[in-house]
Formats: C-alpha cells, sequence, structure tokens
C-alpha cells in the first residue's frame, strides 16, 4: 500500500514545480491544524441581551413558584378560618372593642368633649361618615326588618362582611345579620361637660343597603343620595 504523503506530493509535484509543491506539501498538509470540535462564533451584543433577559425570566419564574399562593375563599371555608372559635363566642371577650368604637365614633363626629361647644351632628353632615365608618365594634340593633324574627337582636359587630353584619349577643350567641331590608340602629353615649351636664347620647337609625361592602372598601366609596323603597 503506497504511503498517503507520497502519493500527496507526487499529486502536488504533476500541477506544481517542485519547489512549489515542496511549499505547498509543508504548508497545507504537513502543518494543516487537526480541528478536534468546531468552534462557536463570538456571540453579538443582542445576543447577550437576549441571553440576560432569558436568564432573569427563568429566575423570576422559579420564585414564583416558590411563593405560595393566597388561599382562596372556599379554602378558608373548608379550614374553619373564617369561623370564630367556640371558645372566643363571649360577650365579655368584645366589651372592650366596643369601648374602643364609641371613642372613634365620638372622635369622627366631633363629639369627643373637646371645645366649648356642645356637639352638633345633623344628618347631612353626619351621613357620609357614617356610611363610610368601620363597624367592628358597633352595638347594633335590628329595628326594622322584613324577617320579623330578626326585629330586637341586639348584639357587638365581630365581623362587618360585604352582605352580613355578624354580631354576638349577650347571651354568647353569633348571629349573621343580613344588611338588605334591614334597618339597624345604635347610640353613641357623649361624654359629661365639664359644668356636669350629662348630655343625651346620639342616636342613629342606618340603611343596612348602605353598608353593602366590606369595611376596607366603604371607607374610600363616596355615598350616593337615593331612594329607598324600605323608608
Amino acid at each position: 500500500m503506497a504511503d498517503p504523503l507520497s502519493f500527496t506530493q507526487e499529486l502536488l509535484t504533476r500541477a506544481h514545480s517542485p519547489t512549489t509543491a515542496a511549499q505547498h506539501h509543508d504548508e497545507r498538509v504537513t502543518r494543516r491544524p487537526l480541528l478536534i470540535r468546531a468552534t462557536s462564533p463570538v456571540p453579538s451584543a443582542r445576543a447577550d441581551r437576549r441571553a440576560a433577559l432569558n436568564s432573569r425570566k427563568a429566575s423570576s419564574k422559579s420564585r414564583k413558584t416558590l411563593k405560595p399562593r393566597p388561599l382562596s375563599a372556599a379554602q378558608k371555608r373548608s379550614l374553619g378560618l373564617l369561623e370564630i372559635p367556640k371558645a372566643q363566642q363571649k360577650f365579655a371577650i368584645y366589651e372592650p372593642l366596643h369601648a374602643l368604637w364609641l371613642g372613634y365614633m365620638r372622635e369622627i363626629l366631633g363629639a369627643d368633649g373637646k371645645g366649648d361647644r356642645k356637639p352638633y351632628v345633623s344628618a347631612a353632615g353626619a351621613g357620609a361618615m357614617l356610611a363610610s365608618a368601620d363597624m367592628h365594634g358597633a352595638m347594633v340593633e335590628v329595628v326594622r326588618s322584613r324577617c320579623v324574627s330578626r326585629v330586637g337582636v341586639k348584639g357587638i359587630v365581630v365581623r362587618d362582611c360585604k352582605f352580613v353584619f355578624e354580631i354576638i349577643t349577650k347571651g354568647n350567641c353569633v348571629k349573621s345579620i343580613p344588611k338588605e331590608h334591614t334597618i339597624f340602629r345604635f347610640e353613641i353615649p357623649l361624654p359629661v361637660t365639664e359644668a356636669g351636664e350629662t348630655l343625651k347620647p346620639f342616636v342613629f337609625d342606618v340603611i343596612g343597603e348602605q353598608f353593602q361592602n366590606r369595611a376596607p372598601d366603604r371607607a374610600k366609596k363616596l355615598p350616593k343620595m337615593h331612594y329607598q323603597p324600605d323608608m
């Protein structure tokens, strides 16, 4: 079998002079580099930016998968997170909350005893404030309802939901009172004046339909005047 190098030299001498054939053989055959693996081109700046963006998206997606999702309403109900434990269904537990709520209402109505004048509250001035107030801790009483059995129910509001007031009565019983077609009444006693005079408490009758929002949403909503068929 002929030597491959001598065969290559013989072919080059047929096409070129001996000097040129020897030069081509030395440069293109003997000294030719042997590439084990094809080299990749240098990536452009645009390719680098795209790779960095994909890397950030991948890391952000991995963080989102690790972050726990909030529980849905059905999951909260199944776990019993929306229910007040039996051991905490006691009227005495929520009496301090009612005292804090009275101070909160006196402050927003300007009846906290500061100043020399007697507090004066009108329906036009106090209506908007009452409609946007937080009712957690209020002592409410049902004075009018399409369901006659609910009239006279009285207790402290322990949960101000969108469509119901959950109240706890003095008999340590938690009841859900729908806001629709119901009128509630609550009183705000006033502090004794510096002269020792005892003022009559403020008594408010509020329509449940005006409170059919969650407490945080109701604080940002501007109430509108419209006809109420239950009045």
